[in-house]
């Protein structure tokens, strides 16, 4: 039988905080010989034996569930981000997608435009950043001026609005969780 998924992570997680099969099962208050079955993948364990297991190694629980990362997937090269325009403003994904519960874009708005026609809400909560301004927010009906290194927190399901009232583009660094794009 082919090692298990779960029996790898444990294996994996024992070995990094070095500890030996006999120091992790006596640990995890299970025999040795169930730790052998289980990292080899002989034997599938309950979920108090994984919960014993995460906290003897002091990780999560969902850790020996996760999938691996391939890392070169996470990483963004500036030349490669994804990019759209939307009725003439530009935007650029900083993350690598819309799929994890935090989507990061840069938004390029020419001059005179707006990022809606009225004020806008979406589900999703917003941290944006000024990366060069001034840019004029519209928020909950106030008005503001933000400059080069603002930043400003938009609550979920808050009207807004971003226009560029300047003679040459700006552009706002913003985060939002979930993605509501």
């Amino acid at each position: 039988m082919e090692q298990s998924f779960i029996g790898l992570k444990v294996e994996q997680y024992r070995k990094q905080a070095a500890l030996s099969l006999r120091d992790l099962a006596k640990q995890a208050a299970i025999t040795p010989s169930m730790l052998s079955q289980i990292e080899k993948g002989h034997s599938n364990p309950s979920i108090q034996t994984l919960k014993s297991l995460a906290k003897a190694l002091d990780v999560p629980v969902f850790t020996f569930l996760m999938d691996e990362v391939d890392t070169r997937e996470l990483v963004i090269r500036k030349n490669e981000r994804k990019q759209m325009v939307i009725d003439g403003i530009a935007y650029e994904l900083v993350s690598p997608d819309f799929t994890s519960q935090l989507a990061t874009a840069i938004m390029h708005l020419p001059p005179g435009k707006s990022s809606s026609e009225t004020p806008m809400s979406h589900k999703g909560e917003e941290v944006a950043f000024i990366l060069n301004g001034p840019i004029h927010l519209t928020l909950i009906g106030e008005e503001y001026i933000l400059a080069t290194g603002d930043s400003v927190k938009v609550p979920a399901h808050t009207t807004h609005q971003w226009r560029n009232e300047s003679q040459h583009p700006v552009s706002i660094l913003f985060s939002v969780t979930p993605p509501s794009f």
